[in-house]
């Protein structure tokens, strides 16, 4: 069982930028694909960015150039650096751990752009 835990959201302007962080436990951290995910309201939940193992990134065609996936293995943690935010980007975010194909969510973190 893997334990996902984000932190770091907040009421922003736009234009600035925002960093939210994950810490995964219950499994050796190197071996989690990590992802970042979002829901805004009344919209499905859309997958922003990935890490896996390696360190190898992929991100959604809206967030690119923008937002920085990363992870600290050592620390067991992964982060989201968001830059430029825009009201678009206003939505739950939530961390996910993928291991032998189980995935493990975080409860979520509110991140609101707005002037």
């Amino acid at each position: 069982q893997v334990q996902v835990v984000e932190s770091g959201g907040g009421l922003v302007q736009p234009g600035v930028s925002l960093t939210l962080s994950c810490a995964a436990s219950g499994s050796s951290f190197d071996y989690l694909f990590m992802g970042w995910y979002r829901q805004a309201p009344g919209k499905q939940r859309e997958w922003v960015a990935t890490i896996n193992s390696y360190g190898t990134t992929k991100y959604v065609d809206s967030v690119k150039g923008r937002f920085t996936i990363s992870r600290d293995n050592a620390k067991s943690t992964t982060s989201l650096q968001m830059n430029s935010l825009k009201p678009d980007d206003t939505a739950v975010y939530y961390c996910m751990a993928r291991l032998y194909g189980n995935q493990y969510w975080g409860q979520g973190t509110q991140v609101t752009v707005s002037s």
